[in-house]
């Protein structure tokens, strides 16, 4: 069951004058709808997921407003879509969790690229990079450099975000070129508002249709020998359009201050921490205005060289914060000053890190470094870097405070995921057989990689687990298992894997965690995915897909089967089956799961309906406290207390109130032969006579044997 996003939808149906207030990335979809787009595509993932989950939600705005919204099965299919603004004058727009997805697209962007666009085109990029990615730490910068895609890094501000997705249509159609806007993580969750623009139904739409096909024209493929025409058009006539238009429009903003011998250059997602440092360094003041001269560059590419020129002129020295490696900012700075001639000193990442998230305690030690270095009338240095020291100690003595150091907390499954069980298994067949080559994949699936699991040899990328397999399995005495979520079979597995080891006659173990969603992204659909009106995939469902292709040994198990689990791994590890061997594992997201569960449960109760609540315990009388439990399931609800026996020092298991009765501990006791302290309790709310009758019943010899009075 998806989130509602119903709060957010009608934020998207203001007017005029209206104020918007959000965070940042509802603020590119609301200015879409203002833009007057004909089409949206994408793939989920964070931090843009919520663009595309809202408008597939607002299935009755976008019917009204004539936009087509496509929750795309892989990125590739996303920015194919774009060919629509390849031969007609509409704008599209579509969106994906950074360079990551940017890869799978290259195929497609590529050839866009070189055709060039006719209606604007953009590309919203969740560009997830720093200590809180979930991602390789690579920039889409790089992407657009060579792909002559421009590249749009607006200013973590609601209403600079929703001006330029407005002007990058307008950019990509007077250059005829795609454009790609990269949203940093606190750029898509920076909260703020703006004066909203009515919505806009485009000319050409699901409501106001063409009545002819474009014509023919070979000039629009993007197929040799047109494709040298092609490149030569992107630098001799859209490379000058695009400047042209940034520089008319000031798309890239000047800030200037009274230190005018000195600068500094920024991408316009640094913009924020950059100015927090300098006010903290009291260079700045809490409105927007530096003391140090600044060109923000809402626009990292292309460059205007005018504009950089005009503003490194006069001045002694330039900062460029330019976060990430290569330094191509820096690069074409530098480039561009030395053509002009131009002494002015250039800094970057000779005081900047080389990779990395620019952070707060980055940017302040990066700005100390530059105004000690170049000493500019009117800062007074030694006063400067007091103030940063001051800084820096405010940090240890709020860490001080603390009584411990917190420990590091590195993320897992959450408590009662269908996924965790599988790696049990795993863990309980290891034990018998010594280790396996284990290829992991993308999804929550890859938190086993963390303890008590600690598995996985290899992450390639989402849905290429069996793949990475292939040139493993050969050289191993033993069989590999590949890991792959049901979103990864879609979106990649089926092909690049699947088709792949049945192609090749490859001997090899797939297990793929059919859990009812892109979970890892927010449970959105799939697929695969149930319909809960008649608990049918809502296209084809996995099992049909492999018998299909004609896969010979399959078997679907309930994932908290854990006795089963390893059997079924045991058999498949062992058997003389020479070929594919697929073990779908078959368990329903449990967040998504209690979300559909207490919204029912509510529903009931206030309708005095019984409602039957499962929980699981431990016996702190049975219980040995060698914690083996723990270190095969690592649930979040299994813990540790004090023996309540004065006789044992060792603490015993302990289920805490976040359990949600999934059942997993008393299987893994089970499974793996350990103590039988797990019990199940059931919590009856709204009971009827019979239960009610036996709780009595139960109290009474419950008292009886405790040598007390019945309870009644």
């Amino acid at each position: 069951m998806e989130r509602s996003f119903a709060k957010e939808i009608e934020l998207l149906r203001l007017g005029k004058g209206e104020t918007f207030h959000g965070e940042g990335i509802l603020a590119v979809t609301k200015a879409l709808l203002q833009s007057g787009v004909s089409y949206v595509g994408g793939y989920q993932g964070a931090p843009v997921s919520h663009l595309l989950d809202v408008l597939v939600q607002a299935k009755d705005l976008m019917g009204e407003l004539g936009i087509n919204v496509e929750a795309n099965t892989s990125e590739a299919s996303a920015a194919a879509m774009l060919a629509a603004s390849i031969n007609y004058p509409v704008r599209g727009a579509v969106t994906w969790k950074s360079v990551v997805g940017t890869n799978v697209a290259a195929d497609a962007l590529s050839n866009l690229s070189s055709a060039g666009v006719k209606g604007g085109a953009l590309i919203i990029s969740g560009e997830d990079y720093g200590e809180g990615a979930s991602i390789i730490q690579e920039r889409t910068h790089a992407f657009a450099l060579k792909s002559t895609i421009w590249m749009v890094d607006p200013r973590p501000n609601l209403e600079t975000i929703a001006h330029m997705v407005e002007k990058s249509f307008e950019l990509s159609e007077v250059s005829n070129s795609p454009v790609m806007m990269e949203l940093r993580i606190r750029a898509c969750h920076v909260q703020g508002s703006f004066k909203a623009k009515d919505n806009v139904v485009a000319k050409v739409s699901s409501i106001n249709k063409e009545e002819e096909p474009a014509s023919f024209l070979y000039a629009r493929l993007s197929h040799p020998p047109v494709t040298f025409t092609q490149e030569k058009q992107k630098l001799e006539h859209r490379l000058p359009a695009a400047q042209k238009f940034i520089l008319e429009n000031q798309l890239n903003e000047v800030i200037s201050g009274d230190i005018s011998s000195h600068g500094i250059i920024v991408q316009g997602g640094l913009f924020n921490t950059l100015m927090r440092r300098l006010s903290n360094l009291h260079l700045a003041d809490a409105f927007g205005n530096s003391r140090i001269p600044i060109l923000v560059l809402n626009v990292t590419h292309p460059l205007v060289p005018e504009q950089i020129q005009e503003f490194c002129l006069a001045r002694e020295s330039v900062l460029v914060m330019e976060e990430g490696n290569p330094e191509f900012i820096e690069q074409q700075i530098g480039q561009i000053l030395r053509r002009a001639d131009i002494q002015t000193r250039l800094h970057g990442k000779d005081i900047l890190p080389q990779a990395g998230e620019y952070s707060a305690e980055v940017v302040t030690k990066g700005l100390v470094e530059f105004l000690s270095q170049n000493e500019p009338d009117g800062v007074n240095v030694e006063i400067l870097r007091d103030e940063a020291a001051n800084l820096t100690n405010i940090k240890i003595s709020a860490q001080g405070s603390l009584d411990e150091s917190l420990p590091p907390r590195p993320p897992g499954f959450c408590t009662g995921c269908p996924e965790r069980p599988v790696f049990s298994a795993i863990k309980l067949l290891k034990e018998e057989i010594g280790d396996i080559h284990i290829a992991a994949d993308i999804g929550c699936h890859a938190f086993a990689t963390f303890e008590p699991f600690s598995m996985g040899n290899s992450i390639l990328g989402y849905g290429m687990s069996l793949a990475s397999a292939a040139g493993v399995r050969q050289i191993q005495k033993k069989r590999t298992i590949s890991i792959m979520g049901d979103g990864g079979f879609w979106h990649n597995g089926l092909q690049t894997g699947v088709l792949s080891t049945l192609f090749n006659e490859g001997d090899a173990i797939l297990i793929i965690m059919q859990n009812g969603y892109a979970s890892a992204t927010g449970q959105q659909y799939i697929p695969s995915s149930v319909k809960l009106d008649n608990q049918k995939p809502i296209s084809i469902d996995i099992e049909k897909t492999l018998n299909a292709l004609g896969v010979k040994w399959l078997k679907t198990i309930r994932t908290y089967s854990v006795d089963v689990m390893v059997k079924t791994l045991r058999e498949a590890m062992t058997t003389s089956f020479d070929g594919l061997k697929v073990i779908i594992a078959d368990g329903e997201c449990m967040l998504a799961r209690q979300r559909r569960l207490k919204t029912d449960n509510r529903r009931k109760i206030e309708a005095g309906l019984k409602v039957v609540t499962p929980r699981f315990g431990v016996d702190d009388e049975i219980c040995t406290g060698d914690h083996s439990c723990i270190r095969l399931s690592g649930c979040p609800s299994l813990t540790i207390k004090p023996s309540p026996d004065p006789l044992r020092t060792d603490p015993v298991a302990h289920v805490i109130n976040s359990c949600v009765g999934c059942g997993l501990c008393g299987e893994i006791a089970h499974a793996a032969v350990l103590c039988p302290s797990f019990y199940k309790a059931e919590r009856i709310q709204n009971p009827g006579q019979i239960e009610k009758v036996i709780h009595r019943i139960r109290q009474t010899i419950i008292g009886l044997m405790t040598n007390e009075k019945s309870i009644v």
